[in-house]
């Protein structure tokens, strides 16, 4: 396992000792086994996209909080150089370019879904606000059971503390970059 990944555990383990919950109390927030939690704390274990977005909302902390590393000045990014992260057998891949930012509030994913790719997105804290700004194919959306479909050069903000998902039934590659804003609380 990799150094950025094998931070996740350590940053849940920190998160969860400093709020002095147990590990079942941490299971009942998030709905993650309390097994689960442990071997993902100990290095055992790397959590999905799902999993992490679980966790995350249960402890009502940013998803990029658990892959965050000290920000020089200034950040290029290079997303063939980033982490992946895989879901739906690998047809959608998530490359966070911006980690959560404390002072703005957000973090800043690019997002490839390929044809035929389903993913189903727990809802996110309240006033959480995604923005998907399609950069090429099409995007379905479904928000709180409504379908929308979004294609290139154009872009959607949503509440993303309902549930929603994102699927790609054409034929062609769809692209994004997806914004997520987290509100002060």
């Amino acid at each position: 396992m990799n150094e950025p990944l094998s931070a996740i555990g350590e940053r849940l383990k920190s998160i969860r000792v400093n709020r002095n919950l147990s590990l079942d109390e941490t299971s009942k927030l998030t709905g993650v086994s309390k097994p689960m939690l442990g071997q993902i704390e100990r290095g055992q274990s790397v959590p999905t996209i799902t999993t992490l977005w679980k966790i995350a909302t249960g402890l009502k902390s940013p998803l990029s909080s658990f892959l965050e590393e000290q920000q020089p000045e200034y950040t290029v990014v290079d997303i063939e150089k980033n982490e992946i992260m895989l879901e739906d057998d690998g047809r959608m891949r998530a490359y966070p370019l911006f980690t959560y930012d404390p002072i703005r509030n957000v973090e800043i994913f690019y997002i490839e879904f390929d044809s035929k790719c389903c993913h189903t997105s727990d809802k996110h804290n309240d006033g959480v606000e995604e923005y998907i700004l399609v950069l090429s194919g099409k995007l379905q959306l479904v928000l709180n059971g409504r379908e929308i479909i979004v294609g290139p050069k154009q872009s959607i903000r949503f509440r993303a503390d309902v549930p929603h998902s994102y699927n790609n039934p054409f034929d062609e590659q769809c692209t994004v970059h997806n914004i997520i804003f987290y509100p002060n609380h």
